[in-house]
């Protein structure tokens, strides 16, 4: 299973002064250097940490892949097209949300998100979306044309009961099972920490996890690289 690392929480900490530091550039390099197999950031419409200039940047320098999150707006679709990432995940996003909330109502949506995934695949560029876990958003999923999907796993993240825990991870089994049965790509992520991580790794049908807060929590304390390494070393073990 393949770590991909969200670097908004480094942006973030540059935006609350606008200054130039941290550079979410230098983390991208640190995190690759680590092991990551992957780099992650949300453009959001506001510019509340990722800024144009970084994903441009990223796309530049990284050398593993570069999964641009964003809405299905023209103004991200344009810049995507522009930037071609090497792939995008489109999600939910509402200006006053602390954290993306949930996943992307995709029957609801289909009129917005459809037209999305063909303009950026005209370029070649790798669609997911992120979905709550349930067979008909992969259903939903696989009639717009999506590559992939990107589980939420933020209700799991939250769960303390055993038995909920249980229960919503049959949830999430079930869903990345019928979307490697359908031929999409399966991907997980939102709420994932050190200590939830090994049953999402259990789970042999979700080829890959991004992990932002956490991880970056843990590096103010340890640094970022031992931090990524951590992580890495947790899911090898669960998933050699």
């Amino acid at each position: 299973m393949r770590l991909c690392i969200n670097i908004d929480h480094i942006a973030t900490l540059r935006q609350a002064r606008l200054e130039s530091e941290p550079d979410p550039i230098v983390a991208a390099g640190i995190c690759e250097l680590a092991g990551a197999d992957g780099i992650v950031c949300h453009l959001r419409e506001d510019r509340r940490h990722i800024i144009d200039r970084d994903v441009r940047i990223l796309k530049e320098i990284v050398k593993t892949k570069l999964d641009l999150e964003m809405a299905a707006t023209d103004e991200m679709v344009k810049i995507a097209k522009e930037i071609k990432p090497h792939m995008v995940t489109l999600v939910p996003e509402k200006r006053q949300e602390l954290t993306t909330e949930g996943g992307l109502d995709l029957a609801a949506l289909e009129f917005k998100i459809s037209p999305a995934i063909d303009l950026l695949k005209e370029d070649g560029i790798k669609v997911s979306v992120f979905i709550e876990p349930s067979p008909e958003s992969v259903d939903m999923a696989l009639e717009i044309g999506a590559d992939m999907i990107e589980i939420h796993t933020g209700k799991y993240g939250r769960l303390r009961d055993a038995n909920d825990i249980i229960t919503e991870l049959e949830i999430i089994s079930r869903t990345a099972k019928l979307a490697k049965e359908l031929g999409i790509g399966v991907n997980a992520g939102h709420g994932l920490n050190y200590g939830n991580i090994t049953a999402i790794a259990n789970i042999a049908e979700i080829d890959e996890v991004s992990i932002g807060h956490s991880i970056i929590a843990r590096a103010v304390f340890t640094g970022l690289g031992p931090a990524v390494k951590e992580m890495i070393e947790i899911i090898r073990r669960t998933r050699p």
